[in-house]
């Protein structure tokens, strides 16, 4: 089973995104996704700087791929759209249909978990159009990731959004500007402020959402370490960990050394409920409520 590390979804200074992929370049990772796929007016890198970004991961023995923007709004987003489609060099992951459409015909790209497949159907439609690679849905249960992976065409591999906070939907409105009275064209960037997003607790103090700019995230933090044995017999050929600000690199290490057998589930899940910005919690796994603790 392969390691992957989703795209950062949070708004972080140029400095200190650079810094993070140097580390990341030494770590356990197999699989690195790129890419701004929230916002496109976070400018603190652009798409030159991903690519050269996703060389010196390669060059470091990593996989990398570039991943699309979720939401589609502007001309200047799907330019930005089409140009990552066309990159030429590195694999491509769609977040959106017209990401589809844009890949339809070229061989090996990824089927993103926001492009929301969810039968062996559509997956076989996907895999004749060339995708190589589903990443499941983010509130997948595991009896439909042991369908889908025993039904998938020859050749597809599987995906599974497996560590961070759930990136739950996306709006044409900017929730963290609003907090603060700004509108989204003038939003001051304040997205910045909140490395690890803005945390929105119930009337009762309880933690529930987090606000990033555009998106929402889930409060708790989906955790699938104590899975692993389910994971596996379900063939999932890769489980994917979403960067948080602080002890990304403890995280991956905690689950390389559970899925190298170096570390008991139970371990790897005390450990990694400790790295964590919030409780963690495996609901829609089980089919149950999201925020459900593990």
């Amino acid at each position: 089973m392969k390691l992957a590390l989703g795209p950062i979804l949070y708004y972080w200074p140029r400095a200190a995104v650079l810094e993070f992929y140097r580390e990341i370049a030494a770590s356990a990772l197999d699989i690195v996704y790129l890419g701004e796929v929230v916002c496109s007016r976070r400018h603190e890198l652009g798409l030159d700087d991903w690519l050269a970004i996703a060389g010196e991961l390669t060059a470091a023995g990593k996989e990398v791929v570039l991943s699309a923007q979720i939401l589609t709004e502007s001309e200047g987003d799907l330019k930005l759209m089409r140009r990552v489609a066309g990159n030429g060099r590195f694999r491509v992951e769609a977040n959106d249909w017209g990401a589809v459409r844009l890949l339809a015909g070229r061989e090996g790209w990824v089927a993103g978990p926001h492009v929301n497949v969810y039968n062996p159907q559509a997956l076989a439609m996907l895999a004749a159009l060339g995708a190589s690679r589903w990443v499941a849905p983010i509130e997948a249960t595991r009896e439909l990731v042991a369908e889908m992976s025993a039904a998938r065409p020859a050749g597809t591999q599987v995906e599974v959004f497996a560590h961070g906070r759930l990136p739950l939907a996306l709006s044409a409105r900017c929730f963290t500007a609003r907090r603060f009275d700004r509108q989204k064209e003038d939003c001051g960037y304040v997205c910045l402020e909140f490395p690890d997003g803005l945390a929105l607790d119930t009337q009762e103090g309880d933690a529930f959402l987090v606000l990033n700019g555009v998106q929402t995230l889930s409060g708790a933090v989906h955790s699938l370490a104590s899975e692993l044995a389910v994971l596996q017999e379900s063939r999932v050929d890769i489980v994917r960990i979403s960067p948080q600000a602080q002890r990304t690199l403890d995280v991956i290490g905690t689950w390389r050394a559970a899925i190298d057998g170096e570390l008991p589930p139970n371990e790897a899940h005390a450990l990694l409920a400790s790295f964590s910005r919030g409780a963690l919690a495996n609901g829609f796994w089980r089919g149950r409520a999201g925020r459900e603790i593990a």
